[in-house]
């Protein structure tokens, strides 16, 4: 669970050494205008770029939080990881003879090693803002696109998440029983009547993109409460200003 403590301090450095050149770009677009007025007519690309990463670092360590807990997954339709497509069909025969716990096992222990994994995201996270221009802000600010922040980190931090989760992944597998249910669950198959098509699921890879995808829709969900003030998340003056202009430029 390391991730989960070191984001909010390792966004902050992040921030705190772009300061000056932010603010310099900030500077040169702001007028002497108070706040409260400049806030309603216009923002500079500085305010733009430090209120994105504002945006995206508390979104970010919110969803991950939310599901780097017991039943972060598990408990959230949205993101649970079920059987895989290609195994549904043992499920589905498998209840059907009332052998349903052998499945939820299975289904409970795919989901905690997914839960162990996702804290391993905040650094890949960290990284990805580094990379923000104030051209990527300003694009993801007045996109239209409600999850553009969202497909910013897709691009830029897909590959390097796989790489990272795939291990953790499996062994997040291996203390969570996993290869012990799914032989359980397929034993169990195959000893059905009739039963003579073999499985072949690779289970480290099908749960290591389960939790990215489930990270990913997360920090969409995030986004777009960010983006329509949902439940006052706008919490911070930079983030109403910022946001508010967004709001200004969509109307």
């Amino acid at each position: 669970m390391s991730g989960l403590k070191t984001l909010p301090a390792a966004l902050c450095l992040l921030l705190f050494t772009q300061c000056d050149t932010l603010n310099q770009v900030a500077t040169s677009g702001r007028t002497s205008e108070p706040a409260s007025s400049s806030a309603s007519s216009s923002i500079s690309a500085g305010e733009a770029a430090s209120g994105i990463k504002q945006a995206l670092s508390q979104g970010l360590d919110r969803s991950i939080k939310s599901l780097a807990v017991q039943d972060g997954f598990l408990g959230n339709a949205a993101v649970k990881i079920l059987m895989p497509p290609e195994a549904q069909k043992v499920e589905s025969a498998l209840r059907g003879i009332g052998l349903g716990s052998l499945c939820d096992n299975l289904i409970q222990s795919l989901n905690r090693a997914a839960e162990s994994a996702v804290s391993e995201a905040a650094p890949v996270f960290v990284s990805s803002l580094s990379q923000l221009t104030i051209r990527d802000a300003t694009n993801i600010l007045l996109s239209g696109q409600q999850d553009a922040a969202t497909d910013f980190f897709k691009r830029t931090t897909t590959n390097e998440l796989t790489k990272r989760f795939s291990p953790i992944v499996q062994g997040a597998l291996g203390k969570h029983n996993v290869a012990q249910y799914w032989n359980a669950v397929v034993t169990r198959y195959n000893q059905i009547p009739l039963v003579n098509e073999k499985i072949e699921t690779d289970l480290n890879k099908y749960v290591t993109q389960k939790a990215i995808d489930g990270l990913f829709y997360q920090v969409a969900q995030e986004e777009l409460k960010i983006r329509n003030n949902l439940g006052g998340t706008r919490t911070t003056p930079l983030l109403q200003k910022v946001f508010g202009y967004a709001d200004k430029q969509k109307g």
